[in-house]
């Protein structure tokens, strides 16, 4: 997975390989000094261990929401990602750790689907929540081939188990090297309700079946309201 700059170039084509593309995934967004973790083009986590992550809060009852409120929402997990702007249109998976500490991406033979890392907080509660999805696989462009197409101002549709749909505005879109990832600006605690969206970007190397940079969409929630 990848992450946009603030004045992206139009995504390059997908050349045929044979394998996915490597993401690099979160492994506790909530924590500071959250480590970075890489999970190799054929799904095989390798890299920095990870944090433990938080602990999960139980969910609150629904609450009566308008479509301008902004306060935050009690947890409850998403079931679908909408942005109108370049056509996403996705189910959720969780994304957990595994037996080693690493986060595991979303299965790569779906390409319409995104992952959320459910040891963090739910889209629109307090804190950082990620969302992260493949830019292509094996047979071709991924839901998040797009992503470094969105600019400030562009909206985010997330519809949570509670029947709330989450409205979030894009503050940036912006590319970090995968070498000099900024950790805490993009996992940091938040005391407003954030949203991260991550995917890989920059060139791609045959030799290491990478690519050499990130995308990451800053986004904050701007509108709730009952589905």
């Amino acid at each position: 997975m990848a992450a946009p700059s603030d004045t992206p170039p139009a995504p390059p084509a997908v050349p045929p390989r044979s394998s996915v593309r490597a993401l690099v995934w979160p492994a506790a967004a909530v924590l500071l000094g959250a480590l970075l973790v890489h999970n190799a083009v054929d799904g095989t986590p390798s890299g920095a261990p990870g944090p433990k992550p938080a602990a999960v809060a139980s969910s609150a009852p629904v609450p009566s929401v308008s479509p301008t409120t902004d306060l935050a929402l009690p947890r409850s997990a998403p079931t679908r990602l909408q942005i109108p702007s370049i056509a996403v249109d996705a189910p959720f998976t969780t994304l957990n750790l595994d037996a080693t500490g690493k986060l595991n991406p979303p299965p790569a033979n779906d390409k319409n689907l995104v992952g959320w890392y459910e040891g963090g907080v739910t889209p629109g509660e307090n804190g950082t929540s990620i969302v992260a999805g493949h830019v292509d696989t094996k047979t071709g462009p991924a839901v998040f081939l797009l992503l470094d197409d969105l600019r400030a101002g562009s909206t985010v549709d997330i519809t949570r188990q509670d029947g709330i749909v989450a409205t979030f505005t894009v503050d940036s879109v912006e590319t970090f090297s995968k070498a000099d990832f900024p950790d805490e600006r993009v996992y940091g605690k938040s005391t407003t309700p954030q949203l991260r969206l991550i995917t890989c970007g920059g060139s791609y190397n045959r030799q290491v079946k990478d690519y050499t940079d990130n995308v990451v969409v800053f986004a904050h929630l701007a509108t709730a309201r009952e589905n």
